[in-house]
């Protein structure tokens, strides 16, 4: 008989739940996909696929230049000592638009 080791992992259960249905009709197991994975990636000697970072559309990457901006402060922001003053500004901002 074939000596075998545990792998315990944690992963949210819409995720298991999604990875059960797909690999099921292959005709496999999470076990059975978690083994190829691994040999898989002793095979390549790495990862069995390329890694990328996410593309995002236009608004979504502006949004994260403007962050980046913000950040290294390129970008002025305003400031409030209170969330009072928050929402006054805020209200100010809504009168001016009407």
């Amino acid at each position: 008989m074939a000596r075998s080791a545990n792998l315990h992992i944690r992963i949210d259960p819409e995720t298991k739940s999604g990875a059960e249905s797909l690999y099921s009709a292959f005709g496999l197991t999470l076990t059975d996909a978690v083994t190829i994975f691994l040999r898989q990636s002793l095979m390549v000697g790495g990862l069995p696929f390329e890694l990328r970072r996410p593309r995002y559309n236009a608004e979504t990457e502006a949004a994260i230049q403007e962050a980046r901006d913000i950040i290294a402060g390129k970008i002025e922001t305003k400031t409030y000592s209170s969330l009072a003053e928050f929402y006054a500004d805020l209200e100010s901002e809504e009168d001016d638009e009407v």
